[in-house]
């Protein structure tokens, strides 16, 4: 069984990755790794060294604080799919460019937070 900071760790990578629209395959050439093991490290069954964590910050243009980021707030709830993984899942799979453009300039002007973008 997966322990439940592995869990909440992968699922923060699986996020990030998701919101700068880079593949599990994008990261893992980034780290000379299968895109298999990325997966594993999402899911939680392979746990992230902690030097596999700065490289993954680097690569993703975030700290590695980030990865622990409301670990205390689901500390007691169940690992459960919430709701920002919903949103980027929905984002990500929009696939004109223009109209996801858009939204994302929609949920900076609300909320306050300009998100770093990749070039396509």
């Amino acid at each position: 069984m997966s322990h439940p900071v592995d869990i909440h760790v992968g699922q923060k990578l699986k996020q990030i990755r998701t919101l700068r629209r880079l593949s599990q395959t994008d990261v893992a050439r980034q780290l000379n790794l299968s895109f298999q093991q990325i997966q594993k490290y999402e899911i939680g069954s392979n746990r992230v060294a902690a030097s596999r964590l700065f490289e993954l910050a680097q690569i993703l243009d975030v700290t590695p604080s980030y990865f622990f980021e409301g670990l205390h707030d689901n500390a007691n709830a169940a690992p459960a799919k919430d709701t920002n993984m919903q949103i980027v899942t929905a984002l990500a799979a929009i696939q004109d460019d223009a109209v996801k453009n858009r939204i994302v300039t929609f949920i900076e002007d609300v909320s306050g937070v300009t998100v770093a973008r990749q070039m396509p």
